[in-house]
């Protein structure tokens, strides 16, 4: 990587699975990058919805991306995902591991399921599971039930490269979009009992050195 290269601003949170996500990719290019924390407040100083962060997301999510070497900002993660792919991984260290139509189809369909589907599942399980101000059973177990149907999903999946990546070739920034999401199975009150390909898929993904020090810098960000 160029050494006169200014470091990429990643916005973040401590507690969230996303900005980690982008973390993980930014190491695993060897990218320079600075966290900033911020809060799920309306602090117009410290929060997602403060007036300060409104104007580089104006959705009041994290993560986003300032990046001083081009001027682009990006938010959401599969957009900050693809800018940075497209910007510093010109080795093509962690894209689509073939060239061919398929190859590329592959590669999105995966990153968008976990965009679309076992993301926000998730998510949904954690909410009514452990956030929402009234129990609701009924939605918890309809979230939980189609998280472990996307869970079938991916044990499928892993069965092609007998757990060690999602796409059978090479881990790519489509592992990185399901990691973070995965790892939260223990709070989200889900077994991995069943799912034997995922747990060590999980394991051998945490532990490797681009994820581990992506979350030890988020975690470290709020030191400071």
């Amino acid at each position: 990587m160029n050494p006169h290269i200014k470091p990429v601003i990643l916005h973040a949170h401590a507690s969230g699975p996303n900005p980690v996500k982008i973390a993980i990719a930014l190491e695993a290019l060897k990218v320079p990058y600075i966290v900033k924390q911020w809060d799920f407040s309306d602090n117009p100083e410290t929060g997602v919805k403060g007036s300060k962060y409104l104007q580089i997301n104006e959705n009041g999510r994290v993560p986003a991306i300032e990046d001083p070497n081009t001027g682009v900002t990006a938010w959401e993660s599969g957009a900050c995902m693809n800018y940075i792919r497209r910007v510093y991984d010109l080795g093509n260290v962690i894209g689509p591991p073939g060239s061919s139509g398929q190859d590329l189809v592959d590669f999105e369909k995966w990153e968008y399921f976990l965009l679309s589907t076992l993301g926000p599942m998730t998510g949904q399980v954690n909410w009514f599971r452990h956030f929402h101000p009234q129990q609701n059973d009924d939605a918890l177990n309809r979230y939980v039930a189609q998280t472990y149907r996307c869970y079938d999903v991916l044990e499928g999946q892993l069965k092609k490269s007998e757990g060690m990546s999602i796409l059978p070739s090479q881990v790519t920034a489509v592992d990185f979009h399901f990691e973070p999401w995965v790892k939260q199975h223990s709070f989200a009150g889900l077994s991995l009992d069943k799912y034997p390909l995922i747990r060590k898929w999980l394991g051998l993904m945490e532990a490797r050195e681009d994820v581990q020090e992506a979350y030890a810098k988020i975690q470290n960000s709020l030191k400071k």
